[in-house]
């Protein structure tokens, strides 16, 4: 089954109009991603974690990836999982524009990643549009944090507990605050 128009709309970053004439699709397969979640939410085996999650995103998800339920998100199809990541309890993902996830990332408890808004104008407040989140390899993002549309957080990054990133986050540094803000420079250490 190919996928609908406004999926592909989604992830360019187009502006969905309520009249959009696909729109009933997004909240048709919200309800089948939120079906699946339901079954994770309900179960403390990680096999079967990890075939229902696989099974959410549409392809085979590394046995290294952990997620402590509870888990949401309106569009699995959209969430890539590297290896070895750590997604702990009560996780958000709206994830229409595409949500990547690098390898060896955590993510803390009551994390949202929001790849999608609305507009600041109220006569196209009720359409939607959205932007990719990308987190990239070693991120720890702490409890409570929020990361919105079209951020880029990068490599080895801390985004610190109860912090709003509304802008990409360089490479080695340690954000926090609302908006988040460069806090520290990670200085890496040689480890062989």
């Amino acid at each position: 089954m190919s996928e609908h128009n406004i999926f592909k709309e989604l992830r360019a970053g187009a502006h969905i109009a309520p009249n959009h004439p696909e729109r009933h699709v997004l909240r048709e397969e919200s309800y089948k991603s939120i079906a699946l979640c339901q079954q994770i939410n309900q179960t403390a085996n990680p096999e079967e974690i990890n075939s229902l999650l696989s099974e959410l995103v549409g392809q085979k998800v590394d046995e290294t990836v952990a997620i402590f339920p509870p888990f949401h998100t309106n569009y699995g199809k959209h969430l890539l999982l590297g290896n070895n990541v750590f997604i702990n309890f009560n996780c958000t993902m709206l994830a229409w524009g595409g949500i990547t996830i690098e390898d060896d990332v955590f993510i803390a408890p009551n994390v949202n990643l929001l790849t999608e808004g609305h507009s600041i104008q109220p006569s196209q407040r009720q359409g939607l549009q959205s932007q990719p989140i990308h987190i990239k390899k070693g991120v720890w993002i702490g409890a409570n944090a929020t990361i919105l549309q079209g951020v880029t957080i990068g490599e080895n990054s801390i985004v610190a507990a109860g912090a709003v990133v509304s802008k990409d986050v360089p490479d080695n540094v340690i954000v926090g605050g609302t908006p988040a803000k460069i806090i520290k420079q990670i200085d890496l250490i040689n480890e062989d």
